[in-house]
């Protein structure tokens, strides 16, 4: 027979409660959980910010000093190529002897952690991610700090959660909270950091694990004006008033930027893969990575850093078209090549950099303020290259407190997006995943089992056996194998259903030498039964098949508990096909009517 029955599946047991969400009471205990996780992400990015500005000043100008400073004066010489190299030198050392997860960009550390880890990360994780990115930007590095915040922010969520006895579901929902709370609390952009969660880290959109999110992050925005002050980080309120065909040209930068994300993150990889081919240890390459980063600020001091002043300039338009080519062309190369090398750093402030100088300069030959196609620009690169372009809209927006370019950011983003997911089969950060064997899907659909009742899919003519069969009976019956099924459901005289037989049950009953008056009923009688209900949904049902490791499940009426269908393993599947050919089958419906009037 079979194992215990699960209690929502005994016979008569009332419906399971169904509604739009799953969500629980327990969703409560996570948003106060947030509110925790929200205020050490809001910490963890004042200190990272801190620590950035720190090794920036001790660096390069040789001051004990937290105050964020520019690249732009940066005279070039010996120091410049050297800095970079000893930065990815003590990179490296702390990679190899502390953790290998703080190498990379974060987002990508952060998602196999959810995917394949049970979303726990260790301790040092925490500790080493924060500050290798401060050594690694501090020293030249062309990367942002959002990468490696959303890393640190997720391993305090991540640690926190550990601390109670939570699910991995759960884990993963405080995981995300402090990846959100992080990049709140460092660009001021709250409602972008949940998308972002939605888009990227979250594999799901739930009320159990958007609601803590919501939390997390508007707690950072809240603690944002004590650590790092009020406002927009890049305040700008330039406008389009675009003609008639203004669209186009939105849908046109939005083209270039998933051009440009296109052969960015094709290049990437293919460095990537060069730098595996070096006789060496992992451990130097972030050196040699260094010895670009440094060799490009000889060209372009500007490109060196996280570049913050750069984007200001860029949406100001306080910049000339030589210095935008020269910094777009540097800040690639050295970007590419150091992010390949396995050092760490962000991608973000990054792409927004080299979204901002391809719309720029675009925008020189578009009607308007060039500082507003440099932001559309900005967008575009983002949503493409990540594949999250929902994010990338209202990163803009929130970014410089522009609400008014929302139309064209959404046309230029979407037309990158399109581009990107069309011509790659994975984006800059499934890449890296897909490379260590976890292939990632990125869509987002509704269960077919939870649209699905029982009664839908299961079979109504159900082959049966009587509950007064000798046992001697059944096993003659089952030794004939034509018989079409492993096992079949018993019934008692009045139709109710009493338990379920296999050929396993019969050969086992035969190896004991049952008695010759033995029946079914008497097997069956002291046996848990697990049935299903015609009215509730196929998800609930499948739950409980796998859980007890049934094949076939009896489907009986609540009331008089007489067998009204029989769902398999079999049925199950055929949910699949049906879905699968929903989305492949195509037919014109209105030709097809057509003809068939003309027939009759």
């Amino acid at each position: 027979m079979h194992r215990t029955t699960p209690a929502d599946s005994k016979p008569g047991h009332p419906p399971p409660r169904l509604g739009d969400f799953t969500a629980d009471r327990r969703v409560l205990m996570l948003i106060t959980m947030a509110i925790f996780v929200g205020t050490g992400g809001a910490a963890a990015a004042w200190l990272l910010l801190q620590a950035i500005a720190l090794v920036t000043n001790l660096v390069w100008f040789q001051t004990v000093s937290t105050q964020t400073v520019s690249l732009a004066t940066l005279k070039p010489g010996p120091w410049m190529i050297l800095a970079p190299v000893v930065g990815g030198l003590v990179i490296g050392l702390m990679a190899r002897f502390g953790s290998d997860k703080i190498r990379g960009h974060g987002i990508p550390e952060a998602i196999e952690v959810i995917l394949i880890g049970g979303s726990r990360m260790r301790p040092k994780v925490a500790v080493l991610k924060p500050l290798s990115s401060a050594i690694s930007i501090g020293t030249g590095g062309p990367f942002g700090a959002e990468g490696p915040i959303i890393m640190t922010g997720g391993a305090i969520g991540s640690l926190f959660a550990q601390c109670f006895s939570l699910s991995a579901a759960e884990r993963k929902t405080l995981l995300v909270a402090g990846a959100s709370a992080g990049m709140t609390a460092i660009f001021g952009t709250p409602i972008a950091a949940v998308m972002l969660a939605v888009e990227l880290l979250l594999f799901e959109w739930k009320p159990r694990s958007l609601l803590p999110v919501i939390a997390a992050s508007t707690v950072s925005i809240a603690w944002r004006p004590l650590l790092l002050g009020n406002g927009a980080l890049f305040p700008f309120a330039g406008h389009l008033d675009l003609p008639w065909w203004g669209l186009f040209p939105c849908v046109g930068v939005g083209i270039v930027a998933g051009l440009q994300s296109g052969i960015l993150t094709g290049l990437l990889y293919k460095v990537e893969d060069l730098f595996g081919e070096l006789p060496m240890h992992w451990m130097w390459w972030p050196a040699i990575g260094g010895l670009a980063v440094g060799l490009g600020g000889l060209v372009e001091p500007r490109a060196l850093g996280v570049g913050y002043d750069i984007i200001s300039d860029l949406l100001s338009s306080h910049i000339g078209a030589s210095e935008v080519t020269l910094i777009l062309a540097v800040k690639s190369v050295i970007w590419i090549i150091a992010l390949a090398s396995g050092t760490s750093g962000g991608v973000l402030a990054p792409l927004l950099i080299f979204g901002g100088c391809a719309g720029w300069l675009e925008g020189q030959f578009l009607p308007g303020d060039a500082g507003a196609w440099a932001l559309i620009g900005m967008a575009a690169m983002m949503g493409g290259t990540m594949r999250s372009p929902l994010t990338g809209i209202l990163f803009a927006a929130e970014l410089t407190g522009d609400f008014a370019l929302l139309g064209p950011l959404l046309l230029a983003t979407g037309a990158s997006y399109a581009v990107t997911v069309l011509l790659l089969k994975r984006s800059i950060l499934t890449e890296k995943i897909a490379r260590r064997g976890q292939h990632v899907v990125r869509e987002y659909s509704i269960d077919p089992f939870e649209l699905l009742r029982v009664a839908e899919v299961m079979v109504s003519k159900v082959d049966t056996l009587p509950a007064a069969m000798k046992i001697d009976e059944a096993v003659a019956f089952f030794a004939d194998e034509e018989r079409p099924h492993k096992s079949y459901p018993i019934l008692d005289a009045d139709g109710a259903v009493v338990g379920m037989v296999s050929r396993a049950d019969v050969l086992r009953w035969r190896a004991g030498r049952p008695h010759g008056d033995e029946t079914l009923y008497d097997r069956a009688s002291d046996r848990s039964l697990t049935v299903g209900y015609a009215d509730e949904p196929v998800s609930h049902l499948a739950d409980r098949m796998v859980a007890d490791d049934i094949g076939r499940v009896p489907i009986i009426d609540r009331r008089t508990l007489h067998l009204v269908g029989l769902v398999s393993r079999k049925d199950l599947l055929r949910i699949r096909a049906t879905a699968k050919s929903a989305e492949a089958n195509r037919e014109i419906f209105f030709v097809r009517r057509q003809m068939a009037q003309a027939a009759d």
